[in-house]
């Protein structure tokens, strides 16, 4: 894909004038901060916070992409403590009011760092999670060819990542650079803010020749920004190749400690010991002061025309990307001090920077005057970079039932599959927008027909060599109208990915359904870029199977506990662990019923690899009972089993319903008839239970349904996972209660063996009943 370059500036006169903006931009978002800190009343005296040093060091990168390189369909996710630069620039470009500027970190004010769903002006990617907005342009790059490629209207922009140096220490960021999809999307480019600094000290050692290397090796274009006119003036001087040998083999930490010297210092300092410094003591000798000093700082990350040169030489068949090296605090009275990253200016360096961009601190917020170059060049990038708002489509109205009765024996994993291809039968523009995605666990999580059906998503048809072979059951059809992405195991780019597919309906005005399938036992790995996701607007489902210490000969490393409780607590998503294969088609539907459009959210789903027979779940045959018993299922618990005067109740999650029920019909013959609860969502309960105090707008009446006041008894809750999840069941009625479930890491070995050794057997089951009741 070739993507043609905005026209550049091309005199003396725009460049002067794009420092000018340049200046400002550092200006606004200096005083930004200031504000939120010394100037808006703060009676709790709590720490407002705020990174003026962070943003100076993007204030160059940033006004050279808006000012010249960006275009209406290219998407930028901000480096998280620059968001005061961002501000800064959507307020030049008349997209922001003043009245913001104020704002920063305030309740209902700018946020902290860049967002999509909580910011005056949308940003295109949310960011604050370090390194998982950094990498969300890859998996967007991703999304918006999946919508080209499907239904033609993604658009032709491009990617950017504005990153720091030490927001690459996170592995996210590496897991997704070397993904194998990742090479081939040419219109990823990423700008690393190299200022060496993290947030505590001066990165000891030079990373840049090792993030060359790293980048280089996955398939990426490097291009290096390093020096500026004036230093590369000086390079070419007598001595000027010494020079350039010193200050490319200096140290990090002597290099930033040049920046707090007089002249009179770096002349002495800058030479160094080498056989080459006495012909660099002749050269900075006849340096004026103000150049000299002026020189140590003039990097090309700094440098307008070193980044317009490096910009025209991306190559848009491959990702690219930008080390620019750049000064933390640059043009601050902070600039290279180790402890600047949460510094700020005193009013006496703030009134300094005033003095210097030419701005009156009485009025900070101060734009430029109509008919100025620089208002003429922010006017012209206003205009380039206008873009209409996406007018989402309405996705198609998923079926709540597909009308199978499974029967005989049967898995909820099992039963995923079974709902895609279902469902592709039965809505087949329901169907169609469908996406699923692997970390290449496809056939282990049972997506094997579906895969089969719908084939293998590519931007280009690819061959499939093992076709004609006849013991091959898995087929592997790579094209641009396949409808699941394989991804490298690597949970955090299967959440990025969803993630963006399930942006796609407010981006591009195309909805999709994405559905992530990933084993449970790793969906703890996935939570926190998966949760930042949903804060950024993505809407997805997320199935993590198979599920539990039932997963019994796999042992302690592959049994997951706390993931039933994290499907409780994770705002913006509802959660579900069915037991029975009808029961996973109702709530597999429900959730993608909520996807793809505004006001939607996301759904997580835990199943299990656990044969049950079907015959168990005694679904109604009559349509009204059915519907009946589906609307309990989606809301979160139904009764199973009900007996005239129960003397207890078993409440039973998942894979653990079969225990509840045999352990029912042993306290029935022992004069202690049971009732049997399935709970298929214990976070719709809960909302359900705050509801009913005012704390939540859920509809309490499944409590009714499924837990009825003249039916309370002393209760019994057990699932595959932590007993707390299902432990504020007893304060729905006021009953006693036991909880049983998993507290401890798992062993190998049979099922009934690893239920007894956690206590999750039908013994326990019964025992804890009566001791309750006997």
């Amino acid at each position: 894909m070739t993507l043609a370059a905005p026209r550049h500036p091309a005199t003396a006169a725009d460049d002067a004038a794009l420092r000018e903006i340049e200046q400002r931009v550092l200006w606004l978002a200096t005083a930004v901060v200031d504000h939120a800190n010394r100037v808006r009343p703060n009676p709790s005296g709590l720490k407002v916070g705020g990174h003026q040093a962070s943003s100076a060091s993007m204030v160059t990168i940033m006004t050279a992409l808006w000012l010249e390189q960006l275009r209406a369909d290219d998407r930028v996710s901000v480096k998280p403590h620059a968001s005061p630069v961002l501000h800064a620039l959507e307020f030049l470009l008349g997209q922001l009011d003043a009245s913001w500027l104020t704002t920063l970190r305030e309740f209902g004010g700018l946020q902290s760092y860049p967002s999509r769903l909580k910011d005056p002006v949308p940003a295109d990617y949310s960011t604050g999670s370090v390194g998982i907005g950094a990498t969300a342009p890859i998996w967007g790059a991703l999304a918006r060819r999946y919508v080209n490629t499907q239904f033609g209207t993604g658009g032709t922009g491009r990617q950017w990542s504005l990153v720091g140096d030490a927001e690459l220490d996170e592995g996210a960021v590496w897991e997704a650079v070397l993904d194998p999809m990742v090479a081939e999307l040419g219109e990823v480019n990423w700008i690393v803010d190299l200022n060496r600094q993290s947030l505590d000290r001066v990165v000891p050692t030079m990373g840049a020749t090792r993030l060359q290397g790293m980048f280089t090796a996955a398939g990426w274009q490097v291009l290096t920004v390093k020096y500026g006119a004036l230093l590369e003036e000086l390079f070419t001087r007598p001595g000027g190749a010494e020079l350039r040998d010193r200050i490319d083999g200096m140290g990090n930490a002597e290099y930033q400690r040049l920046l707090r010297r007089t002249a009179e210092e770096v002349r002495r300092e800058l030479p160094g010991e080498a056989p080459g410094a006495a012909a660099i003591a002749g050269l900075v000798a006849g340096v004026p002061d103000a150049e000299l000093l002026a020189a140590v700082r003039n990097l090309g990350g700094h440098d307008l025309a070193a980044l317009r040169e490096a910009f025209s030489r991306i190559d848009d068949t491959r990702p690219t990307v930008v080390i620019a090296y750049t000064l933390k605090g640059y043009g601050l009275a902070t600039e290279g001090h180790p402890q600047n990253h949460s510094a700020l200016l005193t009013e006496a360096q703030l009134h300094e920077l005033a003095a210097r961009v030419g701005v009156d601190p009485a009025q900070p917020w101060a734009g430029f005057p109509a008919g100025s170059r620089p208002a003429e060049l922010l006017a012209a990038a206003a205009a380039r970079l206008a873009r209409p708002p996406a007018e989402p489509a309405a996705p198609p109205a998923v079926p709540a039932d597909l009308g199978r009765t499974p029967s005989g024996t049967a898995t909820t994993q099992a039963a995923l599959g079974r709902t895609l291809l279902d469902l592709n039968r039965a809505a087949p523009e329901v169907g169609r927008r469908v996406v699923t995605v692997s970390p290449d666990v496809s056939s282990s999580t049972n997506l094997g027909g579906w895969v089969n059906k719908v084939g293998v998503w590519s931007h280009e048809d690819r061959r499939d060599w093992f076709a004609d072979d006849a013991e091959t059951i898995l087929h592997w059809r790579e094209r641009p109208s396949g409808q699941h992405v394989e991804l490298g195991i690597a949970e955090t780019n299967l959440v990025g990915a969803i993630g963006e597919l399930g942006a796609t309906w407010s981006r591009w005005g195309q909805p999709l359904l994405p559905i992530g399938v990933l084993y449970d036992p790793f969906v703890e790995r996935a939570l926190e870029p998966w949760s930042f996701t949903i804060y950024a607007g993505g809407q997805s489902l997320l199935v993590g199977t198979p599920s539990g210490v039932t997963l019994a000969p796999e042992g302690g490393a592959h049994q997951s506990i706390t993931t039933p409780s994290i499907g409780l607590e994770q705002p913006g998503c509802l959660s579900y662990e069915p037991a029975f294969a009808l029961d996973t088609e109702w709530v597999l539907l429900a959730a993608l019923g909520q996807m793809g459009r505004p006001g939607g959210q996301s759904a997580y789903v835990r199943l299990s690899t656990r044969p049950v027979d079907q015959a168990l779940a005694a679904v109604p045959a009559d349509p009204a009972a059915r519907e009946r018993r589906r609307r309990q299922v989606v809301a979160g618990a139904y009764p199973l089993r009900r007996v005239p005067r129960p003397a207890v109740t078993l409440a039973a999650m998942g894979a653990l319903v079969p225990e509840a029920l045999a352990a029912a019909e042993r306290l029935d013959g022992l004069g202690f008839p049971a009732d049997v609860v399935v709970v298929t969502s214990p976070g719709l309960l809960f909302r359900a239970v705050q509801a009913r105090r005012g704390l939540d707008e859920a509809a309490a009446w499944v409590l009714d349904a499924a837990l009825p006041a003249d039916r309370a008894t002393p209760l019994v809750t057990v699932l595959d996972g932590h007993p707390h999840t299902l432990a504020f069941l007893a304060g729905v009625r006021g009953v006693p209660a036991t909880h049983l479930g998993v507290t401890r890491f798992g062993q190998s070995g049979d099922l009934d063996s690893v239920y007894r050794y956690h206590g999750l057997d039908v013994d326990s089951l019964v025992g804890a009943a009566l001791d309750l009741v006997d």
